[in-house]
């Protein structure tokens, strides 16, 4: 894995009232393979017996006994992929998460980030709690535990008044899934219908492998308990200003799914025209960094009138551990899975478009791949604007120390990059797209202006690195 993409940091899946739960939460938990590449667990629960496995590695690894799969007995079933942003990268922070408590069953899958875990888990310590893992969603377990409400959803729906931050979630009980979303519905999560079943997921992608029927977004500061007796909404939070992550339809969400309300297609390709429409260049062929910044560099070929050509090959097969650190080999990491099409680009004035640049390390040694195989020049292109603040709500982003954008001008990136020129999307022209919903987004990573308090930044307890 490249050392500075960004990662999002889970997706979930359920399903309620289909026989074959597991089966169809393992072809959920696969299309959204994208959000979570470090483990993956299914919980199912067959007439109140709760049946669990979860492991490190992709869903393809985890689930690929059909023992382990007939196992999972149940008609209902949450999945979770995962890929850490607080908590580290080990067994126990695998989700998802189960307690018993007054002898009753209750797991957890989320997607998201607390920002006033620290301060929960210091009070809990304090109270006598005792922790499994050093994930955040733990807490949401405890508070629940600790609730005095007199039922189970309002024992949740009590934790969830407790918590900041980004949080979209599913609980699974004997007899119900729970769906939940924070009330800045800063994470996607949608609601569909398989047949007689109801099914919940981070990203539509995910029904659609299955064939569900995406019903609606579940609402930001919505619980949602679907059981036998169907379907039933709480609101036990305040109502807040929106701050849907705009890094969704950036780089985040499948290109194929519907986030927020929109296609993330066309949105994608909308940032593309854009930024031709803001720095436009004469140049022979425009080529984009596959896989997440192809559909933005169709809209800058489209809206540019310059040639769209694949100048690089993407390698999907690359293995996560089999290079050893210690080789002192030049490009290494970024040669096994990128190469050059030469016949492409040799002779020619080219501009490279990305979604977005962070340490810029990565971005370098693919200008020097496109340089080497003959380009004439490069005119690099980012269809979002630079990278200036880490983020808090789920996603796995650098210290601001080491983002590129946030210690260097544009000029000087352009520079270190050695690049013929260098330009990024203005935040106002990526907020002013027409198509993007009637909404406020999240874009405090853009401009450091976060719409929550945040925690302290010091080094340790960033997101990312264990609490």
């Amino acid at each position: 894995m490249l050392d500075d993409m960004l990662h999002d940091n889970c997706g979930v899946f359920g399903i309620f009232g289909n026989s074959k739960a597991a089966q169809l939460t393992y072809f959920g938990l696969y299309a959204l393979q994208h959000r979570g590449q470090e483990s993956a667990g299914i919980v199912t629960s067959n007439n109140g017996k709760i049946h669990l496995h979860k492991a490190m590695g992709q869903v393809s690894d985890v689930f690929a006994s059909r023992d382990v799969m007939n196992s999972l007995a149940g008609k209902i079933a949450v999945g979770h992929t995962r890929y850490s942003t607080t908590g580290a990268s080990s067994l126990i922070n695998i989700q998802p998460f189960i307690i018993t408590n007054r002898s009753r069953y209750l797991a957890i899958g989320h997607n998201g980030n607390l920002t006033n875990a620290m301060e929960l888990r210091r009070k809990l310590d304090a109270q006598g709690s005792i922790f499994q893992t050093t994930s955040d969603t733990e807490i949401i377990l405890h508070l629940a535990a600790k609730s005095k409400k007199a039922t189970r959803i309002a024992r949740v729906c009590d934790a969830l008044a407790n918590v900041r931050g980004a949080y979209s979630l599913l609980f699974l009980t004997e007899n119900s899934i729970i769906a939940a979303r924070d009330p800045r519905g800063f994470r996607p999560l949608c609601l569909g219908k398989f047949r007689d079943a109801h099914v919940v997921a981070s990203e539509t992608c995910a029904f659609d492998i299955i064939g569900a029927k995406y019903v609606r977004d579940i609402e930001p500061g919505e619980v949602l308990e679907i059981s036998g007796k169907g379907l039933k909404s709480y609101f036990p939070v305040k109502k807040a200003k929106h701050a849907f992550c705009i890094f969704e339809y950036i780089y985040f969400s499948r290109p194929d799914s519907m986030v927020f309300g929109e296609n993330v297609d066309k949105i994608r390709r909308r940032l593309g025209m854009q930024l031709a429409r803001e720095h436009p260049v004469e140049a022979d062929i425009v080529i984009g960094i596959p896989d997440s910044a192809n559909t933005a560099t169709l809209g800058f070929a489209e809206e540019s009138g310059i040639r769209f050509e694949i100048g690089l090959i993407r390698n999907h097969y690359v293995g996560r551990t089999f290079i050893d650190p210690q080789q002192k080999i030049r490009d290494l990491d970024v040669k096994v899975k990128f190469n050059p099409v030469r016949g492409v680009i040799k002779g020619r004035r080219i501009v490279m478009v990305d979604d977005s640049i962070v340490r810029g390390t990565t971005s370098k040694k693919l200008v020097k791949l496109v340089r080497d195989a003959g380009a004439r020049e490069i005119h690099f292109r980012v269809s979002s604007p630079p990278i200036i603040s880490p983020c808090f709500f789920g996603i796995d982003m650098p210290t601001r120390q080491e983002l590129k954008a946030a210690n260097m001008s544009v000029k000087q990136i352009e520079k270190y990059l050695e690049v013929d020129s260098l330009r990024y999307l203005s935040l106002e022209g990526m907020l002013s797209l027409p198509g993007l919903p009637d909404t406020t987004f999240c874009s405090s990573c853009f401009s450091g202006k976060y719409p929550i308090k945040t925690p302290k930044i010091d080094g340790e307890h960033r997101f990312g690195r264990p609490i």
